[in-house]
């Protein structure tokens, strides 16, 4: 026993001195920048800036150099994880592995994203690229054609297999957290259409507004915005179907997390009467947007004016210097110079009481926004008008404002949405059927997860923890490509020993220093 501390010692040791000696590197090539940078500007030049004039290019006989240098890192991530191992005793698509396994194909699709790939074609880059092979530690990786392949093999329960390996080393990755992280999960809900050009693809449909495509259910938790679970349907199909069975798996995995608090969020298509009465039993608060109904305009007819409060919407942002001046607003001048039909919202009013569905047993809780508007033409104002939508929750505690700005966060999803369609291109639908392509967004949605993940496992202790829970949370809330300039795309020599794979960075960004923090985290073992 005493020579296994003494080993862990020594190893503790030596990855502290070597992090002291990145850590020494990192502060001189930075004091080197801000040197460039800080100096004022005293006199006139004369010339451009840009002066390089007598360039030249070799190709390197010995060194060896990775323009996506941070892959490294998220291999030992989805490693400690258990991402692997997951994949491959969940997923069995594959009859024989000559010579990939499941998590090949898997980690292929989700690093090809993360090294700055945006389609299946780019995978041929990563396979032809013999120092993005050795920092895998692979001999060969797989061919777009044989990723295609791959994905056609999926049935929708080996998608569900898939999802649910994921899953359970989301559950770890959430494991490692602050006991507060478990105060309340809040499950968000939405569908997106994705549109496409082909023409064969089976399970494509006309939408609502005649676009062409597929109708994809994202389940996601808004704590963190990691997608938990994706649907595919054709785009003619209503985006809350199959939203009430995808709650259910999230509140399950969320309680097996240890959250203590589940809080449900969907708008109006996503109200899911028929369950609200089983999950208020099982203890789930629910905030849905709620259909306009005559009922529900007849009882707010019959509120007293003082029932209405005042709506108050906090800043959007803190001012951190000095309050500058409004700029004005361009749009809004060229509207009444040109006497087009402008809508002006004159406020915000809030007012409750209870309804029951017809699908329900009991009462809920309606909270009802009412936004009074002007409608103008130039500078004449032409009549006064209002719109009221309503909210249905179990929640009895929070006051209606709360209640309705929780509700406008969710919100917030299609950001996320947004970043699977032009970020992480995960819900581009490159295949031919409606299952394959559902079996692609889950694992080019993966390399979302890892950044999440990425961002979780940073630590947040010690004498500067205040200063590294706000760097979590910046790098936690960063946008994708943003995330790949900082993290993924730093460029590094690649040195491959008989033990060890060095990774040597070759250029100073901001975030080196957050960049080394979870190098570092990523050589000790997992709490869990």
């Amino acid at each position: 026993m005493n020579v296994l501390l003494k080993e862990t010692f020594n190893q503790a040791a030596r990855a502290f001195r070597v992090s002291k000696s990145r850590r020494q590197k990192s502060e001189n090539r930075k004091a080197r920048i801000e040197r460039r940078l800080d100096g004022p500007i005293l006199e006139h030049r004369s010339h451009p800036m840009f002066t390089a004039s007598n360039t030249h290019y070799d190709v390197a006989e010995r060194s060896r150099g990775l323009i996506a240098g941070g892959i490294g890192v998220m291999h030992q991530l989805a490693r400690k994880v258990g991402l692997v191992e997951a994949i491959d005793e969940r997923v069995e698509v594959l009859k024989a592995h000559f010579p990939y396994h499941e998590s090949d194909h898997v980690l292929n699709i989700a690093f090809n994203i993360l090294a700055g790939g945006h389609c299946l074609e780019d995978i041929a880059l990563r396979r032809n690229d013999e120092v993005f092979l050795d920092a895998l530690g692979a001999e060969r990786i797989p061919a777009p054609t044989t990723t295609g392949d791959f994905c056609r093999r999926f049935e929708a329960d080996d998608i569900e297999d898939l999802m649910a390996g994921i899953n359970s080393c989301r559950v770890r990755a959430w494991q490692q957290q602050p006991d507060e992280f478990f105060d309340q999960a809040i499950i968000d809900a939405d569908g997106t259409i994705v549109e496409t050009l082909g023409e064969c693809k089976e399970g494509t449909d006309f939408a609502y507004d005649k676009r062409f495509g597929y109708q994809t259910l994202v389940v996601s938790l808004a704590n963190t915005q990691e997608p938990l679970f994706l649907e595919n349907h054709g785009a003619n199909r209503p985006s809350q179907e199959g939203a009430a069975a995808r709650f259910d798996q999230a509140l399950e995995l969320c309680r097996e997390a240890g959250f203590r608090k589940i809080l449900f969020r969907g708008d109006t298509a996503f109200s899911q009467c028929e369950h609200l009465d089983r999950w208020d039993a099982d203890g789930v608060q629910f905030l849905f947007g709620f259909k306009h109904a005559k009922p529900l305009y007849k009882l707010t007819a019959e509120l007293p004016e003082s029932a209405w409060k005042t709506l108050e919407r906090p800043a959007k942002y803190e001012v951190e210097t000095k309050p500058r001046g409004r700029r004005e607003n361009v749009k809004e001048r060229v509207v009444r110079e040109r006497e087009f039909k402008n809508i002006r919202l004159d406020g915000e009013m809030l007012a409750e009481f209870y309804y029951q569905p017809t699908a329900c047993s009991k009462p809920y809780r309606i909270i009802a926004q009412r936004k009074n508007l002007t409608i103008a033409k130039g500078e004449e104002a032409l009549i006064d008008d209002m719109k009221i939508f309503f909210f249905i929750t179990n929640d009895e505690e929070s006051s209606p404002a709360e209640l309705v700005l929780s509700a406008n966060q969710r919100c917030n999803q299609e950001n996320l949405n947004a970043h699977l369609k032009g970020g992480v291109h995960a819900l581009t639908m490159p295949l031919g059927d409606l299952n394959s392509n559902w079996a692609y967004a889950v694992m080019a949605s993966l390399a979302w997860s890892l950044k999440a993940w990425y961002a979780l496992l940073l630590p947040a202790k010690g004498r500067w923890k205040e200063q590294h829970a706000k760097e979590k949370d910046e790098v936690l809330r960063m946008e994708f490509r943003s995330f790949l300039d900082a993290f993924m795309l730093v460029p590094c020599q690649l040195v491959k020993t008989g033990r060890k794979i060095l990774f040597r960075l070759l250029s100073w960004n901001r975030w080196q220093r957050v960049f080394l923090r979870a190098v570092t985290q990523l050589q000790y073992p997992l709490r869990c």
